[in-house]
């Protein structure tokens, strides 16, 4: 039995197209548990109640980019969670860096770490922010992350 070439093209494309779609949605319902789950609510909570860390971003308005699915700082598994979620203001952008464990008894998260760290080097710790006229220490504590 002879295949055409034309229609090895066909379904070349249509493979193409599929998989293409498959890996488009997939990547949005990654994306849709992260922002939906409380390890990432709990943290911008935290980033939103801390007016020092959003005087410094510039917000409002805070924006919240998707998480970069291929880094290394994002990991969870049943009970732990840190992810590294990037954010920006009107002035200026970072990350904040998360670490979360979940209760075992009560299946709630609670927020171990919530660290944000500037595109300029400034880090606010959020659990324990600065007071409105301090200013901002350089470096990240990674030493705190498991």
């Amino acid at each position: 039995m002879r295949v055409s070439t034309s229609q090895l093209q066909q379904l070349t494309i249509f493979t193409t197209v599929l998989t293409g779609a498959g890996i488009g949605t997939m990547y949005y319902l990654l994306q849709k548990k992260f922002v939906e789950s409380d390890y990432h609510r709990l943290a911008l909570q935290k980033l939103e109640a801390c007016p020092v860390a959003m005087e410094s971003l510039g917000a409002p308005p805070l924006k919240v980019h998707n998480i970069h699915l291929t880094d290394r700082n994002n990991r969870i598994d049943q009970h732990t969670a840190q992810i590294k979620i990037p954010v920006t203001g009107s002035q200026t952008g970072g990350y904040l860096y998360t670490s979360s464990i979940q209760d075992p008894d009560t299946n709630r998260w609670n927020l171990k770490q919530a660290v944000l760290k500037l595109r300029e080097g400034q880090t606010i710790d959020l659990l324990n922010p600065p007071p409105a006229s301090t200013e901002l220490t350089e470096g990240l504590d990674s030493g705190r992350w498991h």
